[in-house]
């Protein structure tokens, strides 16, 4: 017997489907598809959360300095007249980073290979700005669940779809 659904696709179409599904879940927080889908998806699911929970604490706090580019008080940069060239000026600026420790970067790579990059789009083209899924794992939904052994997503059945009938289900983060 085999040890997961094929879904009647090749493996890397049954990949990429996946890999779609559980991005969506864990950005939206559930998702509407087939039964046979939702099971697969949450088998996924389920081990990045458990993943989050096992590495959420697992960083050290580093102090580092950075160059930040002085701004004025319209908020645009500062400009100087260096060997009759225009320059920025930047000011050292002591900042606080997390540090990975190996089990936790170890993690991120792999919850990085099954979870597709989100970009959110705003009114404007120039709004577009990149979502961190894996940070969202690790500070959301690994303290949330930390206190749960598994269990993390539910599955509703709503019935039968028009037009093929398959049994439709809404998978959803608890």
């Amino acid at each position: 017997m085999a040890k997961y659904r094929k879904l009647s696709r090749t493996a890397s179409q049954r990949k990429a489907l996946l890999r779609n599904q559980v991005t969506n879940l864990l950005y939206h927080g559930r998702i509407v598809t087939t039964e046979a889908k939702a099971k697969e998806a949450r088998k996924i699911a389920e081990h990045l959360i458990a993943l989050a929970i096992r590495e959420k604490d697992n960083f050290e706090e580093v102090t580092v300095q950075a160059k930040v580019p002085r701004k004025d008080k319209d908020g645009k940069r500062v400009k100087e007249v260096v060997d009759g060239k225009k320059r920025s000026v930047y000011d050292t600026v002591d900042k606080k980073i997390k540090k990975d420790l190996p089990s936790r970067l170890h993690a991120r790579r792999e919850m990085l290979k099954v979870l597709y990059p989100v970009t959110e789009r705003g009114e404007k083209r120039r709004d577009t700005q990149k979502v961190d899924l894996v940070a969202k794992l690790f500070d959301e939904l690994g303290p949330k669940y930390a206190g749960r052994n598994g269990g993390f997503t539910r599955i509703i059945k709503i019935g039968q779809r028009r037009g093929d009938g398959a049994l439709e289900v809404v998978l959803e983060l608890v």
